[in-house]
């Protein structure tokens, strides 16, 4: 099984951490079981303090991803829905496209596939970039 990081030495003030189901330490910090779950919550976070979206645009996004059915009984895909609202909120709201964010995704596979194990991966990687 793999540890978990948390954001334990980040003072993050966003009303984000309230989010429903967050996963949080006993000390009520967000956790998180893989970096690009971190990284995800680092986005929106950022994004909610610039003022792109307020704080029941995300609370509307992200409970409607949450409450779809066919959600694992065990909230694993948690930072999955995270993911899919916030993506939601960024074609919505035109700061990308769908069709950006596929791109975008794919390179992000292809550079992930390119990159040596143990090595950071950038989207430089990408072969197709």
């Amino acid at each position: 099984m793999r540890g978990r990081a948390t954001l334990s030495t980040c003072k993050v003030t966003s009303p984000l951490v309230a989010s429903a189901e967050l996963p949080k330490s006993p000390e009520g910090d967000p956790v998180f079981a893989e970096p690009w779950q971190a990284n995800a919550f680092a986005m929106t976070v950022r994004l909610h303090e610039k003022g792109v979206f307020s704080w029941p645009e995300w609370a509307e996004a992200l409970s409607a991803e949450l409450y779809k059915p066919g959600r694992k009984a065990d909230a694993s895909d948690y930072y999955d829905c995270w993911v899919a609202a916030l993506s939601r909120l960024v074609t919505e709201l035109s700061l990308a496209s769908g069709r950006e964010l596929d791109d975008l995704t794919l390179s992000w596979q292809r550079a992930a596939e390119a990159t040596p194990h143990g090595q950071p991966i950038v989207r430089e990687n990408d072969p197709l970039r």
